[in-house]
């Protein structure tokens, strides 16, 4: 079992570490691969297999594969006892090659085919313990993105207008004609979906009911991605109203996950909701024109964001699986590293200079500040990184400052070394990759000249996150939960709004009570008492009399004599 995991970390590893040179080289050289594969010939009508290797496809792989190795190697020791632990490996490289498939495909059709297998090897993995809480997320993960599946048939089909399916040769010629705007608006509904922005954000906190080194790999590079990166593809087609109503769409998903990250007490639903509010922010800098900025973004974000549920996961596996955010306290001196490691990754997820998420998440927010919109637009932008250094604040207190909450008897040490090295493989690009990124990826130096303040607006923001995340994170337990009123409003926005209930509930009611008046009244009802059930007891009777004649009793046949002689007197 463990021979599995050791090969496909080492294979994985290599094959990122040539993706990434495979990328500088085609940065450098500014080139373009286009290959067509024929897989078959029928009647002169070639189906082919089109891949697309550029420098965004290589660079994008390369970090996937590269956090996936690292994941592999973490299960090792996490899903340790596991007995099904080669399946689960296996799920997992399934898994990443969907989304590799999805990466390198300028093609709708094996887009499809990478996008529906991540959909499916997702379900697989989030029911992967199979009890009724991971069901019941498995079927909402599967549901939910069976939309984007078929927004993006219906895209397939509206492409056979142009007679291929290789949408890059159309994005800018094809701009503005009626075909390609209903392209592109199903392929912003299927990002929708996957991206889980709303009214589609509900399934993503209850995806965390896979296990933990799924969730770092689902929530980092991979599913939760996979939108962003269609939309950078699709950039081009995409006119000024569509823009416009993604940038209000990601704004709300950025401030409602920050919102409800500062009232959960699940340590895994925090970070999901975290990565929610990143999503938004991508989108947000993608609606406002600059796809390499978002792409920039999606990069340092994966790898803090896997680290950060590494940690997590860490965490859980030494609190004996326990989740909420009030039972773990005074952490850093019985698990000191991984203490140092989430503070980093936290850090990092805030913006604070000068480590890989400074570099994305202070460009953005200079890059909105100077494309000014409105003031809705640059308050609810600030006020959501307010929100994202509050929540991060306040899980520091409550997983590092203070004393144990848990058993008394617990011992918890830092003997997970292979797990400690997993996390390790991933802390120095979190710390120095944001800057190797930008000079990367930005063939020209970004000047923006500001005004004083708007330029410090970030740092601002930052304090007071951190000022309101310490005070809130100190007094919650003494204020809010002693106050009704209070309490129901953080269960709403810790519920997202009530998002997962109308999604769930409010789409499952009226189908399931007309389903259960149907069967009550119509097919236990009524149609069975005059139908089959009617039917059955007058066929019975009818056999059971004519059993009863056939019977050849002799009694039958004198009653019957008697009888015949009565009718012939009368």
């Amino acid at each position: 079992m463990v021979n599995i995991c050791i090969r496909y970390f080492t294979f994985f590893l290599v094959l990122s570490l040539i993706f990434f040179t495979h990328s500088i080289f085609l940065m450098v050289k500014n080139l373009v691969y286009f290959f067509e594969y024929e897989v078959l010939l029928l009647n002169s009508s070639p189906i082919l297999m089109t891949i697309l290797i550029d420098w965004m496809s290589m660079l994008f792989m390369s970090f996937v594969l590269f956090i996936s190795a690292m994941v592999i190697f973490y299960s090792k020791e996490y899903m340790h006892g596991d007995l099904n632990l080669d399946r689960f490996i296996l799920l997992v490289v399934m898994f990443v090659f969907s989304m590799m498939l999805l990466i390198i495909s300028p093609n709708l059709i094996s887009i499809l085919l990478g996008w529906d297998g991540l959909g499916l090897v997702s379900y697989c993995l989030v029911i992967y313990y199979q009890n009724v809480k991971s069901f019941n997320a498995g079927m909402i993960t599967a549901l939910t993105n069976r939309i984007g599946d078929v927004a993006l048939l219906m895209s397939i089909a509206w492409m056979l207008n142009y007679g291929s399916w290789n949408y890059v040769f159309y994005l800018e010629e094809m701009k503005g004609s009626e075909y390609m705007v209903v392209i592109t608006v199903l392929v912003i509904l299927a990002a929708m979906t996957k991206s889980a922005q709303i009214p589609f954000s509900s399934w993503l906190p209850a995806a965390m009911a896979a296990p933990t080194p799924v969730s770092s790999l689902v929530h980092s590079s991979t599913l939760v991605t996979a939108g962003v990166y269609l939309l950078i593809r699709f950039n081009y087609s995409m006119s000024e109203e569509m823009l416009y109503f993604l940038l209000f769409i990601s704004s709300m998903t950025m401030f409602m996950s920050g919102l409800g990250a500062n009232f959960e007490f699940d340590l895994k639903k925090i970070i999901a909701l975290s990565t929610l509010s990143q999503l938004g922010l991508m989108m947000m800098i993608l609606s406002l024109g600059d796809y390499k900025l978002a792409f920039f973004h999606l990069l340092t974000h994966a790898l803090f964001k896997a680290l950060l549920f590494m940690c997590a996961g860490n965490i859980i596996h030494m609190m004996a699986n326990c989740q909420d955010i009030r039972y773990m306290g005074g952490l850093v001196s019985s698990l000191p590293l991984t203490c140092v490691y989430m503070n980093i990754c936290n850090l990092s997820l805030c913006g604070i200079p000068f480590l890989s998420g400074f570099y994305s998440k202070d460009l953005i927010a200079e890059v909105l500040s100077m494309n000014y919109l409105n003031f809705y637009i640059y308050m609810i932008f600030f006020i959501s990184i307010g929100l994202t250094v509050s929540y991060s604040f306040r899980l520091v207190y409550y997983l590092f400052v203070g004393e144990l909450n848990f058993s008394g008897l617990i011992n918890l040490s830092e003997k997970s070394y292979v797990m400690l090295k997993g996390m390790g493989g991933l802390i120095f690009l979190v710390i120095t990759m944001g800057s190797a990124l930008s000079w990367l990826i930005f063939d020209e130096l970004y000047l923006i000249v500001l005004p004083s303040l708007l330029k410090m607006m970030t740092l601002l923001m930052i304090f007071i996150g951190v000022i309101i995340g310490y005070s809130t994170a100190k007094f919650t337990l003494i204020s809010i939960n002693t106050s009704l009123k209070y309490k129901n409003l953080s269960f709403y926005l810790a519920g997202m709004w009530n998002m997962p209930i109308l999604s769930t509930f409010g789409l499952n009611y009226l189908p399931v009570y007309m389903g259960n008046f149907y069967i009550k009244n119509l097919d236990q009802g009524w149609t069975e008492f005059y139908g089959s059930q009617n039917l059955y007891s007058q066929l019975k009777q009818g056999s059971r009399l004519m059993q009863f004649l056939m019977g050849n009793s002799i009694k039958l046949y004198y009653i019957m004599m008697i009888v015949f002689f009565m009718f012939i007197l009368i």
